[in-house]
């Protein structure tokens, strides 16, 4: 390797290779900043440069910088990060040259900073890694350099939860919804290993799952929620085999293909607990998408499909509800409304349902199946629950429209983790997280928060292959939706808003929100009631 040393603690090197790595770490360097795009012809995917740094122990952090491009932002965020990590460093990008500059300016940049700053950076520290927490980082990377930000989750990957439906029905490749997370981290931020396990909020602290002990000046509380397997009776034991199947865990909605494309006959039960659940209308975009594939491969007629939901209702949103029945009607579908999943024996192909009558009566029903998809019970994690942070449900406590803590006006919360009586979905936290960013650096100067949610939330149904119903809807079921009725009319099964779902929402996701890239998700100013 050709390693230039640059100063004591930081040096530059010619683009890194997997095979460098093993040598990286017995030279002792403690971090590596990667400075050259993914997309350069011969860059190595940061990603995979990131995973095997750390196997090695090493710190990763990405700050793409293109040629004859240097921007602010860029400067900035290695500014900060010069301050926060371990030493020594190795930054690198095509030839050095890159990585030197912008260390560079980097410490031009904290020279003037320790001469004009007034008052210490804020010390942000978030609760998770998913779409929540990097959407959140981000947009406040985005507003301000004058920000310390630590984010804390255990996992080595990072899931594009909506895109499970997809590869339950042959659509989307498993691996095209989860990537490294050290290659999703934002640079600049600091990542922790580790889970959260309490919290004192009365003295601005969090221990970890490590045992370790972190301060903030503000926290923002977004782990998601937990999926509540255990709820239902023998449902673990089976998984994965005896053709049950669940679209709600990565390594699942592959089977659920598997299962779907093999049934040429027989029983097909489709499963919803009672809210709230992440993306309600998931269970039935399962048995759409299903159905719709046996009526192409013209076994329809052999198969017969009931959906059974623990509510009252197929759609909490009643002007979606006509367009959704008349695909009830084209299927076949029987539903069972008041018909909440129990117990499932898996050997013999059996499910029990707790089924409530108009008059409050409750009996077990058993039924057969040949495959079962199953969408499981859902609550807060038990170290929120169990904290002072949630409220008499077990979620974190805020402010619906400011995502404030009600009791705690440094701590804020957003995502499957609220309290916010809107639909659980990727697309609540694409707005969510700009009001967080904006409200929660308001207070850290000592203002007061003025923007707010509005309880936006989308769910793309998917109806069939090719066609979509666009709900869109906000706080108290209102419409909500983001095109003109001429473009999309989201209350009828849209071509549109199908290729919307299976080409465009990906990127977002990966290139918009993740990024801090606020397309029509600008936060709006509210007045507090």
């Amino acid at each position: 390797m050709n390693i230039t040393a640059v100063n004591d603690v930081f040096s530059v090197s010619p683009q890194i290779q997997i095979d460098d790595l093993n040598e990286i770490a017995a030279l002792g360097f403690k971090t590596i900043i990667c400075n050259r795009p993914d997309h350069e012809p011969g860059a190595v995917p940061s990603d995979e440069i990131g995973a095997l740094a750390s196997k090695n122990g090493i710190k990763f952090f990405y700050i793409p910088v293109s040629a004859n491009s240097m921007e602010d932002k860029q400067i900035e965020k290695l500014a900060f990060l010069l301050g926060d990590v371990q030493t020594p460093i190795l930054a690198y990008c095509r030839s050095g040259n890159r990585a030197k500059q912008l260390f560079q300016a980097a410490q031009q940049k904290n020279i003037k900073s320790s001469h004009e700053r007034k008052s210490p950076s804020t010390k942000i520290i978030i609760i998770g890694g998913g779409a929540s927490g990097i959407a959140t980082a981000s947009s406040l990377m985005e507003r301000s350099a004058d920000v310390q930000i630590t984010i804390l989750d255990p996992s080595d990957v990072h899931y594009y939860q909506p895109g499970w439906t997809m590869v339950g029905a042959g659509i989307f490749e498993c691996g095209s919804t989860v990537k490294k997370m050290a290659s999703q981290m934002p640079g600049g931020v600091r990542w922790v290993k580790s889970g959260a396990c309490t919290f004192n909020p009365e003295h601005n602290s969090v221990t970890l799952e490590n045992g370790d002990l972190l301060t903030y000046d503000q926290l923002v509380v977004c782990p998601g929620l937990a999926l509540d397997w255990h709820a239902i009776k023998g449902l673990e034991e089976t998984l994965g085999r005896n053709g049950v199947t669940s679209n709600y865990r990565f390594d699942l909605a592959p089977y659920t293909w598997e299962l779907v494309s093999s049934m040429k006959k027989g029983r097909a039960l489709f499963t919803q607990p009672s809210m709230p659940i992440k993306c309600a209308g998931a269970p039935q975009k399962a048995m759409y998408l299903s159905a719709d594939y046996w009526m192409r491969a013209k076994v329809l007629d052999n198969i017969e499909i009931d959906f059974n939901n623990a509510g009252g209702a197929l759609f909490g949103v009643a002007d979606y509800v006509p367009a959704l029945m008349e695909y009830i009607k084209k299927y076949q579908a029987k539903l069972s409304f008041s018909s909440n999943l129990i117990a499932i024996d898996g050997e013999r192909r059996i499910a029990t349902f707790a089924e409530t009558n108009a008059d409050g009566k409750t009996r077990q029903v058993e039924k057969a199946f040949d495959m079962i998809h199953v969408c499981p019970p859902q609550k807060a994690h038990e170290f929120i629950a169990n904290s002072p942070l949630a409220d008499d449900a077990g979620w974190v406590d805020v402010d619906h429209a400011k995502l404030q803590h009600n009791r705690y006006p440094n701590i804020w919360s957003l995502g499957d983790a609220a309290n916010t009586p809107n639909a659980k979905t990727a697309a609540a936290v694409r707005k969510q997280a700009p009001v967080v960013a904006e409200n929660l650096l308001a207070v850290a100067a000592g203002q007061t928060p003025v923007m707010g949610y509005t309880g936006y939330g989308s769910c793309p149904l998917t109806v069939e292959r090719g066609r979509i119903v666009l709900a869109e809807f906000g706080y108290g079921g209102s419409l909500n939706p983001s095109f003109p009725k001429w473009l999309i009319n989201g209350t009828k099964p849209s071509r549109l808003a199908w290729f919307l779902k299976e080409k465009i929402l990906p990127y977002l996701y990966w290139n918009g929100m993740l990024k801090g890239k606020e397309w029509m998700a600008k936060p709006q100013k509210q007045i507090a009631k």
